[in-house]
């Protein structure tokens, strides 16, 4: 897949996420729409990218035009999920435009590989961070440091030292 980073938004957030920014989620997603972003990269975790998701469905109904790309970081990533989360995931999954699968197993520093293309294939990164460590946290700085504009919906927002794009 072909993917015009300075084109396409992605998200990142916690696990822990508890749909707080739901309503925070559609009009960001219109705001950047109305910049003239189109496509949405989803790494596919429980949690907030998982919403995220959906939010980018929703708006999809709207806007013909928006595509979601699944980015999944191996082949059965699910199948650790609880059954909640399954379902929602499977929805999502069946109704992306397109499915990028970056292993066919699980292996050491998967989720690391996927937090990488997400931003490397991202103008815009979308974020759920609360300043802990962690997946999010390595996310939200590699976008910082390749200069990706951050867009964060967390109430406790934190910067990252050095970087005056930063949206909070």
């Amino acid at each position: 897949m072909i993917l015009q980073p300075r084109h396409c938004v992605a998200f990142t957030g916690h696990r822990l996420y508890r749909d707080e920014a739901r309503a925070l989620l559609p009009p960001t997603l219109e705001r950047l729409y109305a910049r003239g972003f189109r496509t949405f990269l989803d790494g596919m975790a429980v949690g907030f990218d998982l919403a995220a998701a959906r939010a980018v469905l929703e708006m999809r109904e709207r806007h013909a035009d928006v595509q979601l790309i699944a980015v999944v970081p191996f082949r059965g990533q699910e199948h650790r999920f609880p059954t909640t989360w399954r379902r929602l995931y499977g929805e999502v999954l069946d109704r992306a435009d397109a499915v990028e699968i970056l292993a066919e197993a699980y292996h050491r520093g998967c989720y690391a590989v996927r937090n990488d293309f997400l931003v490397d294939h991202a103008q815009v990164v979308v974020a759920w961070y609360d300043g802990s460590a962690g997946g999010t946290h390595h996310t939200v700085e590699r976008a910082r440091i390749r200069h990706r504009e951050i867009i964060n919906l967390h109430p406790r927002a934190v910067t990252l030292p050095e970087h005056d794009a930063m949206l909070f």
